[in-house]
């Protein structure tokens, strides 16, 4: 791939041909990576490390931690944000291929109703992710956790673990979600802007 097409390809990316996705990519982008990379590892970066049981053994610990973190949350985010970010790179991609300015993109019907189709995957996508998240870690951490140890041969099946600052991880769930309803509410903004202009209630850019 030629410089002009990274070039026009990153330009696609960074600055979008509405101003709601424009937006979009600032909060997207800044916020809400910013706050999963400094504030999730703060969070979360020691919790294995000071999660601990009822008997306070290493074997004991690490059995039921990855019983209650089959994935732990900062690898879920990490992956849902790649995620949600392909579309809209295949699309600017596909835009940098065929040399399409991006103030094209809303002047024919075909570039218009490509770019609203990935807009709507990333709609989908956080839609999905929203519900993994609500399966995987719910909506509350409890400070303690009742794990099955059965498989160990314990004479004991069931024992208590402690979660350290449960209170935090549940507020920082919260923001994650937050931040997810956000981001769709943006994306459904953006489907509307790009109608009202392809109908000319709003100057193209």
């Amino acid at each position: 791939m030629s410089p002009n097409y990274i070039r026009s390809f990153s330009e696609g990316c960074l600055r979008p041909p509405t101003v709601i996705g424009q937006f979009h990519t600032l909060f997207f982008g800044s916020i809400r990576m910013f706050f999963l990379g400094v504030l999730g590892f703060a969070v979360y970066g020691n919790e294995a490390l000071h999660f601990s049981c009822d008997p306070d053994k290493r074997e004991v610990n690490l059995f039921c931690y990855n019983q209650f973190r089959p994935i732990t949350p900062q690898v879920f985010w990490a992956l849902q944000l790649v995620i949600v970010l392909v579309p809209g790179a295949f699309f600017h991609l596909y835009a940098a291929c065929k040399s399409i300015k991006q103030e094209d993109i809303l002047q024919k019907s075909s570039y218009s109703g490509f770019y609203i189709f990935s807009v709507f995957l990333r709609i989908v996508l956080e839609v999905v992710a929203f519900w993994l998240q609500i399966q995987l870690f719910g909506f509350k951490v409890n400070a303690i956790y009742m794990c099955d140890v059965g498989a160990l041969d314990k004479k004991f099946n069931i024992t208590r673990c402690m979660v350290p600052e449960h209170f935090e991880k549940t507020i920082f769930l919260i923001a994650m979600y937050t931040f997810t309803v956000i981001t769709v509410i943006l994306c459904v903004a953006e489907i509307f802007e790009i109608s009202c202009r392809r109908l000319g209630f709003l100057k193209t850019q």
